[in-house]
């Protein structure tokens, strides 16, 4: 057996044809465009009317805060010490068994007196406490 040598028509024929690919991918993208549409609507009802209501002031959790040099605030009253707090937490407890702490703490305060605050609010009888934050 003798080698041949290949001519250039052959190999031309030896790439990969992108056409047909080309072509069922803009397919494709057209089906996505007209089919989009049609997921975003939703099912048309009629709902029923209610008389007003308002919102309930007395089961709005208590805002705790401790703001950069470490002052603690309830509802945005300064309270002098832990002890305060603690006090001022059992009365509202009193009040609503229920209650729950959202509490703002700055970035900048130290992690002792975050922890100090969050044992004071557990220690006080509250269970249910969310930290709030901000997005960016």
């Amino acid at each position: 057996m003798a080698f041949k040598p290949q001519s250039e028509d052959e190999n031309a024929l030896s790439e990969i044809n992108v056409t047909p690919l080309v072509d069922v991918m803009l397919v494709l993208v057209i089906i996505l465009l007209v089919t989009a549409p049609l997921l975003t609507q939703s099912v048309h009802v009629n709902l029923p009317k209610t008389a007003q209501t308002t919102a309930d002031v007395h089961k709005q959790p208590l805002q705790v805060g401790i703001d950069a040099q470490g002052a603690i605030s309830i509802n945005k009253n300064a309270i002098a010490d832990l002890a305060t707090l603690e006090s001022n937490l059992k009365t509202e407890l009193e009040k609503t068994p229920d209650i729950g702490v959202h509490l703002y703490a700055d970035k900048a305060v130290v992690y002792e007196k975050l922890a100090e605050v969050m044992a004071t609010v557990q220690h006080a009888g509250i269970t249910k406490m969310a930290f709030v934050t901000i997005e960016h």
